[in-house]
């Protein structure tokens, strides 16, 4: 049997969080660790296979509220079907003929959930290459984050930024600037400006996550976008700064001044920091592992840290000490 198998990886955000919805600049990383995959064949009906995160059996009482104390009330299938439609809305608004096929598919995904390593997004993009792939439907490159995107938020209601979609679309180390006045139209979508930056260029790098500090990236940034929007000058401020921290670390990356990184990312975490309050057990994370001599960053809107660390003796310390307050630490898989 013929078949398509789609994969997406996760990712971490180096830098610039969480300036990326809110026209900053942005380093991110894939993390080729973790993974979601579509696979899809032809099938007499569209069917969709529920994914583990779709369970509805469970042992006890107590695992049924751990599960939705971790992953929420919605598994995949959500993600799964507003792909689906939004890929048929975009060839048909663009009159792009589908071929009279229904198909089978089933997803799976390693990547922790709600920790801010875009697990969601991993589905939906997936899903749409997966599509792709059996429709013979082209999507141009710089367009297709930003069409994951209007899927989450128009049809799911999830408020997120371009910036986990650009690094799963183009994978790889990736700098991104949504600066106003570098956006632009393209087919009806809005894209900004990417550039792939070579992972050599980069430090040793680590990733530590913590699914018991999971947190739904929507409840960090409800409240965020509800105070940029009014204009709340703390929260501009910052995220302006962000975005220059971002420029200062492509530019010590491109002139080979890796280690004025780690600085950097210590800086990005103090001003979010300034801003928000932060769970304690997420700041605690950080706390750890910069006293192993490591650096230390948000990945994202989550329980996942990313940092840099100077020497394989301080990467042992550090997935020790980490592994002592719940966390796993691994070294990302970038290429």
């Amino acid at each position: 049997m013929d078949f398509t198998r789609s994969k997406v990886f996760a990712r971490a955000g180096l830098i610039g969080n969480p300036s990326d919805g809110y026209n900053g600049k942005t380093i991110t990383v894939i993390v080729k660790n973790f993974y979601a995959q579509v696979i899809l064949y032809e099938w007499d009906r569209l069917e969709i296979i529920p994914g583990s995160s779709d369970e509805s059996d469970f042992p006890s009482i107590h695992e049924l509220a751990k599960d939705v104390r971790l992953h929420g009330y919605y598994g995949g299938i959500r993600l799964v079907k507003a792909a689906i439609n939004g890929f048929l809305l975009y060839c048909t608004q663009r009159k792009l003929p589908l071929q009279d096929r229904n198909f089978s598919l089933r997803y799976e995904s390693s990547i922790p959930r709600q920790v801010g390593m875009a697990g969601s997004s991993a589905i939906v993009v997936a899903t749409l290459r997966a599509l792709m792939d059996f429709y013979g439907i082209d999507i141009p490159k710089q367009i297709l984050p930003s069409l994951v995107l209007s899927i989450e938020r128009d049809q799911l209601g999830i408020p997120a930024g371009l910036q986990d979609r650009v690094a799963q679309v183009y994978e790889g180390c990736v700098y991104m600037n949504f600066a106003k006045d570098v956006m632009r139209t393209d087919d009806g979508f809005t894209v900004g400006e990417y550039e792939d930056l070579p992972v050599s260029l980069l430090p040793p790098l680590y990733v530590s996550y913590s699914v018991e500090c999971s947190e739904p990236t929507e409840v960090f940034h409800n409240n965020l976008r509800f105070r940029y929007d009014q204009g709340e000058s703390a929260v501009i401020s910052a995220m302006q700064q962000c975005a220059e921290l971002t420029v200062r670390a492509r530019e010590a990356l491109l002139s080979g001044k890796k280690e004025l990184l780690p600085g950097l990312l210590d800086a990005n975490f103090d001003i979010r920091q300034l801003i928000c309050r932060l769970p304690a057990e997420q700041v605690l994370m950080v706390e750890t592992a910069r006293s192993c001599g490591a650096s230390a960053n948000f990945a994202g809107s989550g329980g996942a840290i990313v940092g840099t660390y100077p020497d394989e003796a301080a990467y042992i310390r550090l997935r020790a000490a980490m592994q002592k307050i719940g966390c796993e630490t691994i070294k990302p898989i970038l290429e």
